[in-house]
């Protein structure tokens, strides 16, 4: 049957409409079934839902579309991990809004405020949602991993501490190297002028006894008198 309504758009008509367009964004569709499935249900043309969602609707809702472009982002690479980790699992699974009835009210959950996608990937997809069993694993996990951040950053300070205070041993034993170093210098310096004193002393008594040795001869004469022989 040909769609030919012609009344105009009530409010629920356009609560419809965006929830409807939010809800096929977020589930990665496209806004043309979106206005498709709308026009089913009010029995008009998917044409006449899109120029009413572009022309009206849509201004109301910029900051709800934000949000549920981020959510299929987020369902997207939950998605990709899942095939990664689980190839066999299902999907993930998908988050519904609650029934519009004002766009002041609109009310959607941002999927970045929310915990890492771990839970996601642990929810049942034939379920479609959590269980308190994945709810506890998920804390557990994000316990055990609290407690080894704890203790690598406690090993790191550790570290820290050991590197400063072998850096601080190194400062000393260089500043004692140079301390020696200049004792040594001392000591050289001393055992220089000590060597030199004692030469000059050795010559001082080799002089000494030479003119010791060569002093004044004398010899005994005919008569007994003693006579100086000159050298």
């Amino acid at each position: 049957m040909t769609k030919v309504r012609q009344d105009a758009w009530s409010h629920e008509d356009d609560l419809l409409l965006a929830e409807t367009v939010l809800r096929h964004i977020r589930e990665g569709s496209t806004q043309l079934d979106a206005f498709e499935e709308v026009g089913d249900r009010l029995n008009r043309t998917g044409a006449a839902c899109g120029f009413r969602w572009n022309a009206i609707v849509r201004r109301k809702y910029e900051q709800a579309i934000e949000i549920a472009k981020k959510q299929r982002k987020q369902k997207k690479r939950a998605e990709q991990r899942e095939r990664v980790v689980r190839p066999t699992a299902a999907a993930f699974p998908v988050m519904e809004t609650a029934h519009l009835t004002d766009p002041s009210e609109l009310i959607i959950e941002d999927q970045e405020a929310l915990p890492l996608p771990a839970i996601a990937e642990a929810a049942p997809a034939d379920h479609g949602g959590l269980n308190l069993t994945d709810v506890i694993r998920y804390l557990q996990t994000l316990q055990n991993g609290s407690a080894t951040n704890g203790r690598l950053e406690k090993e790191n300070n550790h570290l820290k501490e050991e590197n400063s205070r072998l850096q601080k041993k190194v400062e000393d034993l260089e500043r004692e190297v140079e301390s020696l170093t200049n004792r040594q210098q001392t000591v050289e310096d001393d055992y220089q002028a000590l060597i030199g004193i004692m030469d000059r002393a050795r010559r001082m008594v080799a002089f000494k006894d030479q003119e010791a040795t060569s002093g004044p001869t004398f010899k005994m004469d005919q008569n007994g008198n003693l006579e100086k022989i000159a050298k």
